[in-house]
């Protein structure tokens, strides 16, 4: 239960109780409630309350509106009902996304909280590994040691990071995903500490790719021992599993010693799951794709090349080119050099090539702030960083490094380009790929490499990536006609004065016109709204999407200098499901003022019999003076709508 217990026990009580509630969801300002009788619900009494703005009837729903923190208040209700799954979820649940977009935005929202962290450990073993290569300090040093634990601190124990920010992005508590992913680190269950000095118990699936020694038991199950330290997929499986794992056991177990019983179950459960299901049910995934590039590479070098240049970085954000290393630890044992893994140093050199081409390119402060040291990274051999921050979330820039990485990857298979000694990252490989006979063949192969890989990424970023469109929607009015709609709101803005212009094209409807009390209350926030003439929405200041709701009507925006602005297109398009609405942005996007950031279907949205009148209101007006609206009767989209007076 979190801080909204109480508040979350008094509307239960006061909407008829447990027993009344057949279904909960919530949109992005108020609890919806499916009641078997609506008139056991106290209205006087919710709408007294302190935390409930107001009380609504609307489409069969019974909204207890709440306001920003709704989604907090949401999690403290849920526990309070016996309803199945199906019954309490978000909105966000219900509707379909792509699968693509889904795992982006899973793996996304997973690696964002560590992302300066990463480029920094990355950035500290590169340059800790130059500088022992320029003799500065030896590897034996106490600086070396100390700098290199600094920067393998998230590398190695990366299960532990990910299980805290997967736990936060499944809803697990944080402290229950830390201790997940601790244990998938733990020294016991490791692959080196199980199999040292020791002889298997048995070997399963032996004959196949998948052949794996046994070192231990769970309850007669076999183990199979993984070294879990710096992979991806199996604590995100895990962390997920776990999840879903506590939810069922929070219903069940009263509350009385549901404090430690619920996380004990859990992780009782999941760890063991995990480590004999899920974790090696991805490591043969890896084994998979690692035997599949093996036969292309018997039948074609250069075809190899590519396709492990082109899907290296697929496999990077899924921890599955974790199935490449035994291969190359393999060639390198025997053979004396590998050449089947090597076409990934392509990858390397691509990645940080895109991302100084979006750093001349776009105009985006924090892109820019982001670029250089991902870029540094980057070229030391840590491009993590990079494709999460950078490029995953802005997709083209993603599918350009994947190409540019084929293109470099077929240079170096067609080429047989080769690695003689194991170690080093990046450009600190180079030495490591200097033929023991003194040849200079491998090594131009590695420069010309380098400098294809990232001459495709540069140009093929500068051709292909567009920053997002910022749009002057006012543009096609008069200048005239623009400069009036300003002007009837007074002289220009003063220093004490911050300036909202229309998101909209279409008329004014004072706020306490529209035909919902929440909003014409004033309760969730103080503005106007508009009666749009076409399905565009554009931001009305510059700033960060701090919500995004997931049918796409609904979005929240906090402008640069403070203010906290939400549009709400349409009365009750919750209950459309997302129909009729494309978001052209995500939750995090920077956004630049008159940038357009939905499409909306304002024929659909009629004909589905809902009002198009659009709220736009600063939520946290409490924190400002006078907020004057426009005098117009009509405004378009990019002239001045609000002018608000800060205290």
């Amino acid at each position: 239960m979190g801080k909204y217990q109480e508040l979350a026990k008094d509307i239960v009580k006061n909407v008829g109780g447990k027993d009344n509630v057949t279904g909960l969801v919530h949109c992005i300002t108020r609890l919806r409630f499916t009641l078997k009788d609506e008139s056991k619900a106290k209205d006087d009494v919710l709408k007294n309350m302190s935390g409930v703005v107001t009380v609504m009837k609307s489409g069969g729903q019974y909204q207890v509106v709440i306001g920003n923190h709704v989604a907090e208040v949401y999690e403290d209700v849920c526990p309070l009902l016996d309803l199945k799954e199906s019954q309490t979820q978000t909105v966000e649940e219900e509707q379909p996304k792509k699968l693509l977009d889904k795992a982006i935005d899973v793996v996304s929202g997973i690696f964002q909280p560590i992302l300066s962290i990463m480029a920094a450990c990355g950035m500290l073993k590169g340059f800790n590994t130059l500088f022992a290569t320029l003799n500065l300090y030896p590897e034996s040093s106490g600086i070396y040691l100390i700098i290199n634990a600094a920067g393998d601190a998230l590398f190695n124990f990366l299960p532990l990071f990910l299980g805290y920010t997967a736990a936060k992005k499944f809803k697990l508590k944080p402290m229950l995903g830390l201790a997940v992913g601790a244990a998938m680190c733990y020294p016991g269950i490791q692959l080196s500490a199980v199999s040292a000095g020791a002889e298997p118990l048995y070997t399963i699936l032996e004959g196949t790719m998948f052949a794996s020694p046994v070192y231990l038991t769970f309850l007669g199950i076999p183990v199979i021992s993984v070294d879990y330290t710096g992979t991806v997929i199996p604590v995100i499986l895990a962390v997920w599993f776990a999840s879903k794992c506590e939810k069922f056991f929070s219903r069940f177990i009263p509350d009385l010693v549901k404090f430690f019983f619920v996380p004990m179950l859990t992780l009782l459960v999941a760890l063991p799951v995990t480590l004999i299901f899920l974790g090696p049910i991805a490591t043969f995934g890896s084994t998979l794709i690692s035997q599949f590039t093996l036969g292309i590479r018997s039948f074609s070098p250069l075809l190899a090349g590519a396709v492990v240049g082109l899907t290296w970085q697929i496999l990077v954000i899924f921890g599955m080119h974790w199935g490449f290393i035994p291969v190359y630890i393999n060639n390198v044992m025997t053979l004396g050099y590998d050449n089947v893994m090597m076409p990934f140093f392509a990858c390397t050199f691509a990645t940080s090539a895109v991302v100084i081409a979006i750093f001349f390119k776009t105009k985006d402060k924090k892109l820019k702030e982001m670029a250089i040291p991902n870029f540094i990274s980057g070229i030391f051999g840590v491009t993590e960083p990079a494709i999460y921050g950078i490029l995953l979330p802005l997709k083209t820039p993603f599918i350009i490094s994947c190409i540019a990485g084929g293109i470099g990857g077929a240079f170096y298979g067609h080429f047989n380009f080769r690695k003689f000694i194991m170690g080093g990252m990046g450009i600190f490989e180079l030495p490591n790929m200097m033929n023991p006979d003194g040849s200079m063949g491998n090594i131009i192969v590695a420069f010309v490499g380098i400098l294809i890989s990232m001459a495709a990424g540069f140009v093929l970023t500068m051709i292909f990536y567009k920053d997002k469109e910022v749009v002057t929607p006012a543009a096609s009015n008069s200048d005239e006609q623009i400069a009036k709609q300003e002007t009837s709101l007074g002289d220009s803005a003063s220093n004490g004065e911050s300036q909202l212009v229309s998101p909209l094209k279409g008329s004014i409807v004072k706020l306490e016109d529209v035909q919902d009390a929440a909003f014409s209350s004033g309760a969730l926030g103080k503005g106007v709204a508009i009666l749009p003439e076409e399905g565009v929405l554009y931001a009305p200041v510059d700033g960060t999407i701090s919500a995004l709701f997931p049918t796409g009507h609904a979005i929240g925006i906090t402008s640069v200098d403070g203010l906290e602005v939400l549009l709400h297109v349409g009365m009750d398009t919750v209950q459309l499901e997302g129909k009729g609405f494309k978001p052209l942005i995500q939750q995090g996007d920077q956004v630049k003022k008159g940038q357009k950031i939905l499409e909306f279907d304002t024929k659909l949205i009629q004909n589905a019999g809902y009002s198009l009148v659009t709220p736009v209101l600063i939520t946290n007006f409490m924190q400002y003076g006078e907020i004057a609206v426009t005098q117009e009767a009509k405004v378009t989209a990019g002239a001045t709508l609000l002018r608000i007076q800060k205290q």
